[in-house]
């Protein structure tokens, strides 16, 4: 192949949704994140679905201790299930789950084949977000499951950013 030949638009698409995931992760680090942060994250997140008429369930997440959990109308348990193995992609790799599943499609698999993880265990699907701390590193996920997996990530990236202008 020469380097004359046309970029596989595909391709192109994964690597900028690729830079712009990991630009989300560069620019949403927080100061601090309590569990009344938590709190009004969640609640961030609710208010948003609300005016949306969006059926998502939310999770925020402290380390290991669950400290928001909401679901909207229009949900069922098996969000709750996806929002367990979002958030255990995160807790293991401190990224997104959408940038490890862009990722993997980038290098032509799929998360699942490229880690060797039960897919019943793990979902590199966008929605579960690191919550960072400035010089500590992940302290936490804040989650969304109820719709295509970009605008998961993307209502939790509208959330955190808010957030992030609102608590300065």
């Amino acid at each position: 192949m020469t380097h004359d030949q046309p970029e596989n638009p595909d391709m192109a698409r994964t690597a900028r949704l690729i830079a712009e995931a990991e630009q989300h992760e560069r620019d949403l680090v927080l100061t601090r994140f309590t569990h009344d942060d938590a709190w009004r994250l969640g609640c961030l997140l609710v208010e948003l679905a609300a005016e949306r008429s969006l059926p998502v369930t939310i999770d925020v997440r402290r380390g290991p201790q669950q400290v928001f959990h909401a679901a909207t109308e229009g949900t069922t348990p098996d969000n709750d299930t996806w929002v367990q193995r979002k958030v255990r992609v995160v807790e293991r790799f401190g990224a997104s789950s959408y940038l490890m599943g862009l990722r993997a499609k980038a290098k032509g698999t799929t998360f699942t084949a490229q880690h060797e993880l039960a897919l019943q265990e793990y979902a590199a699907h966008g929605g579960a977000f690191p919550l960072r701390v400035e010089g500590v590193g992940v302290i936490g996920v804040v989650t969304v499951s109820g719709l295509a997996q970009r605008d998961d990530h993307l209502l939790v990236v509208e959330a955190l950013t808010t957030f992030l202008r609102t608590a300065a």
